[in-house]
């Protein structure tokens, strides 16, 4: 397709520039709207006002610019079409073989804390999206462009045909724009929503209808296993630090499952303000711990299960230095990626020598906060939608339903096994020796199961331990394998009909128990 006449009007001017010199150089005539005109004719080069072309004069404070036969018209026409041919021409309407547009920065706009809702509206696009739609219907005839990084492609297209668009990436550039106008319109829906009657059709917060909008960061080599195909994607309406903001400082290209466990990684290292580690083995922690030093924790979490802990995915809540990092690397036997807010340039330098090994880094992930996303699963044919699990307990909430009484240093070691064992699949049981575990069983069909675990794991060690369980014990089997083990204080939700039971054997075998009242499945 030849390109004699352009229309341009973008907010966003980036890479403006390069793009109208080469549609200068074909003889291509521009026509623009309001500041984008303005700085066009800046660089030298001829452009007409969008109002001198149609006759018609922009109105109503700017939101009527656009929406005139003469541009709709030169846009839509079926250049094959004698009937339409004829009717342009009748009325002196020409042919537009180029729209350049770039939406108002609704999105942009929308996420200041401060934004009104007058300010708001007014930055809905609507000259913009009717432009886009109708070029992209017409896309066989016209080129439409509506991100900034298509100038690009389209100037070596014309570069190298003489001022022309092969066919094959009018197609592309058209569908593309429907992809753009529908998230801009989730993204204007989700906005206004809370503003109008729609707000009186939610149920417990969640909407009726769920729109989403993601963007594709990568492809991936492949999924969970060899034979799947995967790709990543970023959810455009969230700025939370996370696996999509990550920014890989070394090593091979990360893999599906990398990314999961390196989230699950990063997940439990938010809970804790003081310095803490964990070493993820399929999305379970096989080993966290919170130490004075980040050096401490980590061999602190290491010695969990260091069997387990061979190509594994490793933890921090702060920045690792040349300390940690040759520590890490003497005593580590395989470590597939290490996640954390920042490395000292040293350290990334020692980590080199590792070829394969991935570094991650995401700014400021800091502890969660309670306006996070939610968490979404995906079900064949549906899609579940809940809170994050954020809540958290205080010393306030617990209620002590045994004789004994947990020590001042049981408690705080409770207290940790307590959110270890949020993170761990269901059922869960973790031991703990002070702020460190001692033994996880994870994943297991019956509690008693993953007390067994968790104890063998921790072998000789557990004498002496606290254990956290996610959800209640449904008998007394469990305290009593527990009490085998030598465990001597635990923390559950409580909430079973048999608590009596289970109390009553905690009292018999001296174990002190505390109830939370708060249930952490993870599945």
């Amino acid at each position: 397709m030849k390109i004699r006449r352009a229309l341009i009007s973008v907010s966003d001017k980036t890479g403006l520039e390069e793009l109208v010199r080469v549609l200068n150089k074909f003889g291509v005539e521009i026509l623009s709207t309001g500041g984008t005109s303005k700085a066009i004719a800046a660089l030298g080069i001829p452009v007409k006002d969008v109002s001198s072309y149609t006759g018609f004069p922009e109105m109503l404070d700017g939101r009527v610019k656009t929406l005139h036969p003469k541009i709709h018209g030169g846009i839509l026409a079926l250049r094959d079409d004698k009937e339409h041919m004829d009717t342009v021409r009748k009325y002196d309407i020409g042919l537009i073989d180029m729209v350049v547009v770039n939406l108002y920065p609704f999105e942009k706009i929308v996420s200041k804390p401060s934004v009104k809702l007058e300010e708001a509206i007014e930055n809905i696009d609507i000259g913009g999206p009717s432009m886009l739609r109708s070029a992209a219907k017409n896309c066989r005839s016209v080129c439409v462009i509506c991100d900034i990084g298509d100038y690009k492609r389209v100037i070596e297209n014309m570069e190298n045909t003489s001022g022309s668009v092969a066919e094959e990436l009018l197609a592309e550039l058209g569908a593309k724009v429907f992809a753009r106008t529908s998230s801009y319109d989730a993204a204007i829906y989700d906005y206004l929503k809370p503003h109008t009657a729609c707000a009186r059709t939610l149920t417990d917060g969640f909407p009726l209808e769920l729109k989403l909008d993601y963007k594709k960061l990568q492809d991936l080599r492949y999924g969970e296993n060899p034979h799947q195909k995967a790709a990543f994607y970023k959810d455009v309406t969230s700025d939370e630090p996370g696996m999509a903001s990550a920014v890989q400082l070394h090593g091979k290209e990360l893999s599906f499952n990398n990314i999961i466990d390196l989230n699950a990684a990063m997940e439990v290292v938010k809970e804790f303000d003081r310095p803490a580690a964990v070493i993820i083995k399929h999305t379970n922690p096989c080993g966290a711990a919170s130490a004075d030093t980040l050096k401490q924790a980590y061999l602190d979490a290491l010695d969990c299960d260091r069997q387990s802990a061979f190509g594994s995915i490793v933890g921090f809540n702060g920045p690792v230095d040349m300390t940690l990092a040759k520590t890490i690397l003497e005593e580590a036997d395989f470590v597939e990626c290490i996640i954390a807010p920042s490395y000292d340039a040293d350290a990334v330098e020692a980590f080199k020598k590792k070829k394969n090994l991935r570094l991650i880094e995401v700014k400021n992930f800091g502890r969660k906060e309670a306006n996070s996303s939610p968490d979404m699963k995906k079900v064949t044919g549906g899609l579940l939608i809940q809170d994050r699990d954020m809540r958290g307990i205080e010393e306030s909430d617990l209620k002590v339903v045994t004789k004994k009484k947990p020590t001042k240093d049981e408690l705080n070691s409770l207290l940790f096994g307590w959110l270890i064992a949020k993170h761990v699949k269901s059922n869960a049981i973790v031991l703990c020796r002070g702020t460190k575990t001692i033994g996880i069983g994870a994943g297991q069909m019956s509690r008693v199961g993953s007390v067994k675990i968790a104890a063998d794991k921790a072998g000789g060690r557990s004498n002496g331990s606290t254990l956290a369980s996610d959800a209640f014990f449904p008998k007394d089997d469990g305290i009593a394998t527990a009490a085998r083990a030598g465990v001597t204080a635990i923390i559950q939700p409580g909430g079973s009909i048999r608590d009596p039971e289970v109390i009553g054997k905690a009292d018999e075998l001296g174990i002190s128990m505390i109830f939370t009242g708060v249930r952490h499945f993870k599945h």
